[in-house]
């Protein structure tokens, strides 16, 4: 958890560097129907990260609890969008092993509440997989990708510092998105990482790979509780 003090802070860098660009997002909401795909990617293991000086993933909700958000959003602004919510499952089983607690069970009470299609996910091609085939992907395209999780400028990390420390065995890179299919996105689609340095490349190569812009942040993103996630230092920004 974050002071009050902190808190302050990074609500003021969100209203100076993250809310010009988040309104343009917020402006391209598709308009095409269309399958809507949140990814939320597993929290590290407080054992490890406890001892940092700058730890990861205090609260094991930081990706649910803004995917939860988002959802929240979509649904507001369309009651009809078809949400699919893919969710690294592995992480939140060895974390709730090490907390004592169901973590399933509670991710699983979020899709209940909005009436979200949940869908658990432990390797990459999974994922990959239901990017390019979902139920009917012929019949229905893809019209909003957004990531919740652990990244760098060139790597969604899924299982960063739960597998190993401070490392990952799980992710998408970015030189395997061209085997993600062009042509399963609507014209209008948005894409968007609230992870890490996405802007600093991988953006710019999913839209080599897919046809499709994705949002992302240069410098690192701060998990809050009760908001998405917002630049953790001036200087930050979005970029696609």
């Amino acid at each position: 958890m974050i002071t009050a003090f902190r808190r302050f802070v990074l609500l003021a860098l969100a209203f100076l560097a993250f809310a010009p660009a988040q309104l343009r997002a917020q402006g391209q909401e598709p308009k095409e129907p269309g399958e809507y795909i949140i990814v939320s990617g597993g929290v590290s293991l407080w054992v490890w990260e406890k001892w940092k000086a700058q730890p990861h993933d205090n609260w094991w909700m930081n990706f649910v609890r803004a995917s939860r958000i988002r959802i929240q959003e979509i649904k507001t602004a369309n009651p009809n969008q078809q949400i699919t919510w893919l969710v690294f499952r592995p992480s939140y089983v060895t974390r709730g092993a090490q907390d004592s607690r169901d973590y399933l069970s509670l991710i699983t009470s979020v899709r209940d509440a909005y009436g979200v299609k949940l869908m658990w996910f432990d390797r990459t091609s999974q994922l990959i997989n239901y990017l390019n085939q979902g139920q009917n992907r012929a019949a229905v395209k893809i019209n909003g990708f957004e990531y919740f999780g652990h990244s760098n400028k060139a790597c969604f990390l899924f299982d960063y510092s739960n597998t190993i420390d401070s490392a990952s065995k799980v992710w998408l890179h970015e030189k395997d998105l061209g085997q993600i299919r062009r042509g399963i996105f609507t014209r209008d689609a948005l894409a968007r990482s609230w992870g890490c340095h996405t802007g600093e490349s991988m953006s710019q190569k999913f839209r080599a790979a897919t046809g499709v812009p994705m949002w992302g942040m240069v410098g690192k993103s701060q998990y809050m509780t009760d908001t998405l996630p917002v630049h953790a230092a001036i200087g930050g920004r979005w970029t696609r």
